[in-house]
């Protein structure tokens, strides 16, 4: 059977009034422009399609574009993903109660889908035990009108251990992309700047008898493709849309068209990524980074880890003794950060999605970096719902569950907060309003106890203090030269900290513009 090649607005013709549409992208990565702006046209046009349920893995969005389009109350009844950081549309659907909304972490959706595409019922796991996705806690719920209706979430003990099923979601229509189709509808990704899910997305859909739509930049006449470049068999292919506007429906990336450096065509000299300027993230990043041991493959998560750790790294020159991984699949390289999160340049491999969370969840990395938005005494952290607002979970429970060692990287406070530093010393400006540590978070992604009981090794670096996690709690293991305990640690948390009796001062370098020394530090702990 050959595919249907068909525009974006016919196409999108074929998504009915209470279907399940599964995409598959991260940020803006794979998003199929050309049918998701038809999609709302429609919609916003005629009222249909509505009712939807969008079935996602990671956060689809540049806070414009991707799966903001289904954002409308009345088109989409019901989200099932992972991430809406950068969707501010959806975390205001969420917070507003004007959708079903379900969070299942990210590794769990893509592992979800390869088990479906199986002819499994679902999908057997560890990950999420103990924290809000566990259905003894929230069942990964997100609002107030979520709370009454059904788990998609079992927990059971098998073979005397304690598991979470997840169960398996119908699916009607398929979006995914790629780069080039030949006339039999054979897809390639050349030119794309991840692998993702595509393969268990579209299985899973076949399976149940749906519909597979893949947007893609050009077509190439039958037999003329590598087979071994071909990610998904054409016959398992329904619709071909050819994009008529690539350069702004099939991006790259959010910040630009194509760039050779990001679908590892090309590398480029590491002296021409510039350093980034000394600012307060930075100098978290910079502690954070001392943590390391030689030899380590790492994961860096969406904000400062990412944002910063991966540049202190290259400006440190450690590249070479420090394996950098992204949840996208990324290995090695440099990579990028904010709306453009899970691409690097410079990478010395790039796996499928689903493949890249058999690693977190089986093998573990020796450190993952993850941002956090509250900490409670009894080592809990909340780094995905926050007043109400819903960023979700994205990879962040998949992966610190099972990593040797948790860095939490953040602010001691936020909103308000200024900081100078000067001769290897911390000046608080003006502190931030609203405390971080906390008596209890609002949301456990997190937990501390069965991390302890795990043996792992859970740190929190902030600009002015660091804490280790014990069994009895919280540790303040180190404060920055400049800084008051009692007035800017104590008296900034909800709770008493243990505080060492070998309480140490961060080291003044890190404060400075030039390079810290991070190589000799970790040439120290290699001996």
């Amino acid at each position: 059977m050959r595919p249907v090649f068909l525009s974006g607005s016919q196409a999108a013709e074929l998504i009915q009034d209470g279907q399940t549409l599964l995409t598959v992208g991260m940020t803006l990565v794979g998003a199929s422009e050309s049918v998701l702006k038809p999609l709302e046209q429609r919609f916003l046009e005629t009222g249909h399609p509505r009712d939807l349920t969008l079935f996602h893995a990671a956060g689809q969005c540049d806070r414009e574009r991707g799966i903001q389009h289904l954002a409308h109350i009345g088109m989409t009844k019901r989200i099932i993903g992972s991430h809406w950081g950068l969707a501010p549309k959806w975390m205001e659907l969420i917070s507003g109660n004007h959708v079903e909304a379900y969070c299942i972490p990210q590794g769990q959706v893509t592992h979800l889908l390869r088990d479906m595409g199986a002819g499994h019922k679902g999908h057997l796991s560890k990950v999420g035990l103990g924290t809000f996705i566990d259905p003894r806690i929230e069942g990964g719920k997100m609002n107030q009108r979520t709370r009454e209706l059904p788990d998609l979430i079992d927990f059971i003990e098998f073979q005397g251990e304690e598991y979470l099923f997840y169960h398996q979601i119908p699916i009607d229509v398929c979006l995914i992309r790629g780069t080039t189709a030949d006339e039999n509808g054979n897809i390639t990704f050349e030119d794309e700047a991840m692998k993702l899910e595509v393969l268990p997305a579209v299985l899973a859909t076949k399976r149940f008898g749906g519909k597979v739509i893949v947007q893609v930049k050009r077509v190439a006449a039958k037999g003329t493709l590598h087979p071994k470049q071909v990610v998904i068999p054409g016959v398992i292919v329904d619709v071909v849309v050819v994009s008529d506007n690539p350069e702004v429906d099939h991006r790259q990336t959010s910040s630009f068209y194509f760039d050779p450096a990001y679908s590892g065509d090309i590398r480029v000299p590491l002296d021409s990524v510039e350093p980034t300027p000394l600012t307060v993230r930075k100098i978290i990043g910079r502690r954070a980074a001392m943590e390391l041991k030689p030899n380590s493959i790492i994961n860096l998560g969406t904000g400062i880890p990412n944002d910063e750790i991966g540049g202190v790294i290259v400006e440190e020159g450690v590249s070479d003794d420090i394996l950098i991984t992204v949840e996208s699949g990324v290995y090695g390289g440099v990579p990028l950060g904010g709306i453009d999160f899970g691409i690097a340049k410079n990478m010395e491999a790039l796996i499928e999605h689903t493949s890249q969370f058999d690693f977190y969840n089986g093998t573990g990395v020796d450190f993952t970096f993850m941002g956090v938005g509250q900490i409670d005494r009894h080592g809990n952290v909340n780094s995905t719902k926050f007043a109400g607002r819903s960023t979700g979970a994205g990879g962040f429970i998949d992966i610190t569950q099972f990593a040797k060692n948790v860095v939490f990287c953040t602010t001691f406070t936020v909103r308000g907060l200024s900081v100078e530093f000067s001769d290897g010393r911390l000046n608080i400006c003006r502190e931030g309003s609203e405390k971080k540590f906390v008596n209890e978070v609002e949301q456990i992604s997190f937990n501390g106890k069965l991390a302890m009981e795990r043996g792992q090794n859970v740190v929190v670096v902030t600009e002015r203090a660091v804490f280790k996690l014990t069994k009895d709690g919280w540790e303040l293991t180190e404060i920055a030269p400049g800084v008051d305990l009692e007035r800017d640690i104590l008296k900034q948390m909800e709770f008493v900290p243990a505080i060492s009796r070998d309480l140490n001062v961060t080291n003044p370098s890190i404060y400075q513009n030039h390079a810290f020394g991070l190589k000799n530090l970790l040439k120290g702990k290699g001996e």
